[in-house]
């Protein structure tokens, strides 16, 4: 009975990983995908650009990649299984997510070489505004824009996640069992800091064509976003912690951890 029961336990745990992974790894490639995009907080808000003046000549917009709609989705994830399994499940899944965000942009960048069929594009020559348009064009436009971002996405994602990893823990060896918000949100904050610059100034500065002052506004709204944001989910973090504690038992959690 003892066995069956300890068997039951480690079933619980491995598929809780799973789901964990899952979740992980699907929205950190949607959030590559998508992150193309930029897009305007005050226009999706219905207000004016902020215009925030710093420094000289130095204007800052609520303009966002698109990435950070679904990255929340993946601070949360990390945070629990670090909370759960510890810097080895941490990196796990990062290590493998980098391997797989490769193959993505590989296969995405393979498709964009391939010859479109005529009449594919004479059903869709002009755009809902009835101007002239190229559908192919633009479907290699966004896709090869991602896939130059590769080594900037990459780079910032193991960086930010291992960053995460160590400072998660290095806190939680000051704080002990207590105080979940501390780590889960004091390593986002750190991790972010590093992972909202090097994704910009290598995909866009380095291999694309902004100028520096744009990198850094964008980074610098990015950073206030994800700070915000994490702040902002700490009771969600807290919601999840317990269901997960109901579901896998005190001993189960102390195994887990």
């Amino acid at each position: 009975m003892e066995i069956n029961q300890t068997n039951f336990s480690e079933k619980k745990l491995q598929w809780l990983y799973i789901i964990l992974c899952t979740v992980f790894l699907t929205n950190a490639i949607l959030a590559e995908m998508i992150g193309v995009k930029i897009f305007s907080l005050e226009s999706l808000m219905g207000s004016k650009p902020a215009q925030i003046h710093l420094l000289k000549d130095f204007i800052l917009d609520f303009n966002l990649t698109a990435g950070v709609v679904v990255w929340p989705i993946v601070f949360i994830t990390s945070d629990i299984i670090n909370e759960y399994f510890g810097k080895p499940g941490v990196k796990r899944i990062s290590y493998l997510t980098a391997i797989l965000i490769t193959y993505v942009f590989g296969a995405v960048y393979v498709t964009t070489t391939l010859p479109p069929a005529e009449f594919w594009l004479e059903v869709n020559k002009t755009d809902m505004g009835g101007n002239a348009f190229n559908i192919n064009t633009a479907f290699a436009t966004i896709f090869r824009q991602g896939l130059g971002i590769i080594l900037g996405s990459i780079t910032a994602f193991l960086i930010g996640q291992i960053l995460d990893a160590h400072a998660f823990h290095w806190i939680k060896s000051m704080t002990g069992s207590k105080h979940i918000w501390l780590r889960a949100t004091g390593s986002t904050l750190i991790s972010q800091l590093i992972d909202s610059f090097v994704v910009l100034v290598v995909a866009f500065y380095i291999f694309g064509n902004w100028s520096f002052s744009q990198v850094i506004a964008i980074g610098i709204i990015n950073y206030i976003y994800k700070f915000s944001v994490a702040v902002l989910l700490t009771p969600l973090l807290y919601l999840i912690h317990y269901l997960i504690d109901g579901y896998l038992g005190l001993s189960n959690i102390e195994k887990g951890k």
